[in-house]
């Protein structure tokens, strides 16, 4: 499923290659909608959670970093207990700026707050955090469900390019983490993908070229063990 808010998969001809190569992608369009950029109001929330299909597939592509946030919103259709992994440069667990409107850097917090499903965070890349799984993390929670959500940005501009500050990542590192969450030994519920870069926030051909190669690769990935 992809989660058009932006125009970006379109322009750097990932919804094209899914058409052609793959299954044929669900896309929720959503680029008309008000009020969804970096921050999402109640009512754009409300409008979100109707456009959604009612059964989700396992596999989410959001958009870019800015919406984030679509993270909570299909985390709250989780019906029974889960662990969220969040691969990331930033904790995205800040109070909101604005009285409690939903934004791309609060959503865990709120997840944590309002999402009686979720038991336990585990956030991967930003400053403080482990850079990878920790050791024994898998096995103390074998058989259980685990959401898994990346940003793209914890990556080096080598294989990504976003408009938010960047980690030092590499693909390879981010598809030998993905590989051992979905080795069997946890349940994967879903995995979400953002961190894209939209024309509108300044993608070059080159941006696009770059986030496009690693959308095939992770799909490809992704897909082998999904």
């Amino acid at each position: 499923m992809v989660t058009d808010f932006s125009g970006t998969y379109g322009a750097q001809g990932f919804l094209g290659w899914l058409n052609n190569e793959a299954d044929k992608p669900l896309i929720v369009d959503l680029k008309d909608v008000e009020g969804t950029c970096c921050y999402c109001d109640a009512a754009a929330a409300e409008h979100i959670g109707k456009a959604l299909p009612i059964e989700l597939p396992a596999l989410r592509w959001i958009d870019s970093g800015d919406y984030h946030y679509m993270t909570h919103l299909l985390a709250l259709r989780e019906k029974e207990p889960f662990h969220l992994v969040l691969m990331d440069n930033h904790p995205d667990n800040q109070e909101p700026a604005f009285g409690g409107v939903l934004s791309c850097g609060s959503w865990v917090k709120e997840m944590q707050e309002h999402n009686g499903m979720l038991k336990s965070v585990l956030t991967i890349g930003p400053e403080g955090c482990p850079a990878d799984i920790p050791e024994g993390w898998l096995e103390q929670r074998r058989g259980e469900r685990v959401y898994v959500s990346l940003d793209k940005d914890i990556m080096d501009r080598s294989c990504s390019r976003t408009d938010w500050t960047q980690g030092s990542h590499t693909l390879e590192q981010m598809k030998d983490i993905l590989s051992r969450l979905m080795d069997g030994t946890v349940v994967i519920s879903a995995i979400d993908i953002c961190g894209e870069m939209a024309p509108s926030k300044g993608a070059t051909p080159e941006d696009l070229r770059i986030n496009l190669e690693t959308n095939i690769e992770l799909y490809k990935h992704i897909i082998k063990h999904l």
